[in-house]
Order: structure tokens, then sequence, then C-alpha cells
């Protein structure tokens, strides 16, 4: 299905005209779940490129101005909510516009206020009330499902022991399979389920010279196992304040362990893998995949 401009500038002509003028354009670095396009100066436009990911869109549009005024750190804030029209076949969204740039590893000005920064956000999203929150499902890739569970999930457990597999003679597949068994055996979290992003990946928080600035894309938003939020601590901070986030973050080494393992199934770069295609992609998984193995070694299970 194309999604570009034209559909945007058509779809906002026949349902916001108050819009309609602005100019539309494609964002750099577009989402997998959904086209994104920046509308004007202060607005964005966010469609679903997949049935899978409809759910997305009610689930931002309910619950985000609700959490919103409850966190520490600006979120996306969407303001109206579109209906399928000119072919395209899903809802969709228009929303605030959140200034900054993909925060990424090198262009922090200081790890450490990251890491303490971030942590106060996961800690600030678990406090509020779940009740009636988003289940882990198809539309949120299953976030804060049990680690292993057989699912349409990268944490499944038959999914990663394939994928382990598949790198026999690229990594060391048996420091790998240690890692995820001790996630595996690791508690489940017993306690009521919390709110979870799911997503707290580079592309998904932005920064203003160099500081965090807002947290973007809650479109795996889920109440569940918080596990899945701590994986920046090995897919986005470096080194040095990863200490830092695991003592800010205050969860317990049941917690880590899981959050370890569900880093390490978003880190096997399988050759066969469309996603891997790109260069970068398996550099910068092999960079994350260490950043487990180290831990691992550090930590234990």
């Amino acid at each position: 299905m194309l999604i570009d401009d034209d559909l945007v500038r058509g779809l906002l002509a026949e349902q916001f005209p108050r819009w309609a003028e602005l100019p539309v354009s494609s964002v750099p670095l577009p989402g997998m779940d959904n086209a994104t396009f920046r509308l004007g100066d202060d607005l964005s436009v966010r469609l679903p490129r997949y049935e899978r990911w409809i759910g997305q869109v009610e689930r931002e549009q309910r619950w985000l101005p609700w959490l919103a005024p409850q966190l520490p750190i600006a979120i996306s804030a969407p303001l109206a909510s579109g209906r399928p029209g000119r072919g395209y076949p899903f809802p969709w969204s228009v929303c605030r516009w959140q200034e900054g740039e993909a925060a990424t590893t090198e262009s922090l000005a200081d790890p450490v206020r990251t890491a303490t920064e971030l942590a106060g956000f996961i800690r600030a999203l678990q406090r509020i009330d779940a009740t009636g929150g988003p289940a882990p499902c198809l539309s949120n890739a299953f976030r804060g499902e049990r680690v292993g569970t057989e699912c349409d999930s990268l944490a499944a457990d038959s999914l990663v022991r394939a994928k382990i597999a598949k790198l026999a003679g690229i990594v060391d597949t048996d420091a790998v399979t240690a890692v995820w068994e001790a996630a595996l055996a690791a508690p489940a979290w017993d306690r009521p389920p919390v709110w979870l992003h799911g997503d707290l990946a580079t592309g998904n928080l932005l920064a203003v010279e160099g500081h965090l600035s807002a947290v973007i894309d809650f479109g795996t938003l889920a109440v569940g196992d918080p596990a899945c939020d701590l994986i920046p601590a090995w897919m986005f901070l470096p080194a040095a304040a990863r200490d830092t986030f695991r003592e800010a973050v205050d969860q317990d080494d049941a917690t880590w362990a899981r959050a370890r393992g569900l880093a390490l199934a978003g880190s096997l770069p399988v050759p066969d893998d469309p996603f891997f295609a790109v260069p970068a992609r398996v550099t910068a998984s092999l960079r994350h995949l260490d950043a487990v193995l180290e831990d691992f070694r550090a930590y234990g299970g």
C-alpha cells in the first residue's frame, strides 16, 4: 500500500480541512509499523501500514491524553482521529509534533543524567493506575507477555532458539543460549500488571542538545510485565551509564534477567531476516548483543 504525501493531503482535505493547506513532508526515519509525516511546524500525521497495527490508533487516542499529565517527560499527543478514506482502509491520527532529534548513544550530552531521567520516566509510568489498561495482544506485539510465550512475538521461545541456531559461527551461540535460558528460568512477574511503553528504542526517544526531551510512539503500549522497558540498558545507554540506570529503575534481579533476554531476542541479526538487509542494523545489533553478554557475565542469571 502506497502511503505518500498526496494520500495524506487528500485525507486531510476530506476530514480536517483546517489543516489541509499546511505543508506535508515525510519524516527522515519512517517507522516500520506506522508511516509518519510532518504537518506544518507543529503537527504530525501517523498512519498504520498494516491491519495488524490499527489497534495502536485506538490505544494512543484513548490513553495518552490521560497518561501525559502524570509523566515527567513529554509524550506523543494525539489531537484528532481520522477515518479510512481515499483507498486507505485504516484509522489514523493527527498528533502534536514533539521537538527534538532521535536520541542516540553517541549524541547524549550526559549519559548518566539521561539514565536517571529515563529510569524516572519508567518508574512514573509504572506508578499510574493500570486498571482497564490494554493487555498484551497482537497489535502491541504482545509486549508485557511472559518471556518465551509462544505467540506472535519476537520473544517466543521457538523463534529465539531458531534464530540462535542460524547464528552458529557468527556469534558465541552457547553464551547467547545461556542468557536466553536464564531469562526463561527467572521467576515471572507476579505482581499486578503495570503500564509499559513497550519500545523504548533510539527512534522513540527524542533529545534537544543531547538531553532527553520526549518519548514518542506508544503503539506497543500495554499493561503487564515491565521487563521490556528495561532494554534501553543495552540497546541505548552506554556501558558507563548502565549501573546508574539499573539502580534508578529499581527492579529486582528476576526482572533484570527477563529484560536481558528480551534485549537479546531483539538483537539477533539472522542473515535471512529482511530487517537486517541494512548493514548498519547488523552492526548495531551485534553491539547490543555484546552489551547483553557483558552484563550477563557481570551479574549472572
